[in-house]
């Protein structure tokens, strides 16, 4: 099962698939200027409890559970505290790329939990600004080691790998550094997803504010491209002995 307490997301980041979203009475607006928040969740979830088998649960698919508007809200605090006042029997899963997650370190001690944190680089120029809203990559890695320290279990995903970090190995090793360091039990990282429908925003957003790394985007779309990428990242994680791993590729 997946809850997603937010409709959009307003971190914005360039490269989102999650865009398609925006068919839900946002076509003409642009994705991370708008959120719709879902008041009921709770009450929802309450209901489909008492309808549904235990199944694991992932926090969220197509926004993110900790955008800022959480603070606020509260909808997916709201939503852990249900899970934990009924004694929720299978695996909790979260996502996030917010630091706003350590907040509930003390639900996830009561559930069958592990949080992950999508860190994609280690604070460079290029990537701060394709994630446009989003914290900044040392208060994730951050959040990470606190959670770790906590006892919660954790994972990091690298996703997706942006083109220009695939010239720059010494980067991507002081990345993969960097996570070992958290102590996560896991690391996923994804290739860029390079569908019609999220190309076609991306590279927009490039031509605007980054035209001279087009050329290495459209590299990213050649076949060759996955594979000799796949084997750089390969050898770093080898490297510094990461023996947990998985790599999402994208082949339509």
């Amino acid at each position: 099962y997946a809850v997603n307490p937010y409709n959009g997301c307003a971190f914005g980041c360039a490269y989102c698939y999650a865009i398609f979203m925006s068919r839900m009475g946002h076509q003409n607006e642009n994705w991370g200027e708008w959120v719709d928040v879902k008041i009921n969740a709770p009450e929802l979830l309450i209901h489909d409890l008492k309808r549904k088998k235990p199944g694991s649960i992932f926090f969220s698919s197509v926004t993110d559970a900790y955008q800022g508007l959480e603070t606020k809200y509260q909808l997916t605090r709201k939503c852990l505290q249900i899970l934990v006042d009924v004694k929720y029997p299978a695996p909790i899963s979260i996502l996030t790329k917010s630091p706003l997650v350590t907040r509930d370190i003390d639900l996830f001690k009561k559930l069958d939990c592990e949080v992950g944190m999508t860190v994609t680089s280690t604070g460079d120029p290029i990537t701060r600004l394709i994630e446009t809203h989003a914290p900044p990559n040392h208060l994730r890695i951050k959040a990470l080691k606190e959670l770790h320290k906590a006892g919660i279990n954790t994972y990091a995903f690298v996703g997706p790998l942006l083109p220009h970090l695939a010239e720059k190995p010494k980067e991507l090793e002081k990345l993969f550094e960097a996570l070992k360091q958290t102590e996560v039990k896991d690391i996923w990282v994804e290739h860029i997803n390079l569908s019609p429908y999220i190309k076609k925003r991306l590279y927009l957003f490039i031509l605007k504010n980054l035209p001279q790394e087009l050329v290495k985007f459209k590299m990213a779309e050649k076949p060759e491209y996955q594979k000799r990428f796949t084997r750089l990242i390969n050898q770093l994680l080898s490297k510094i002995k990461f023996k947990s791993k998985r790599i999402i590729t994208h082949n339509d």
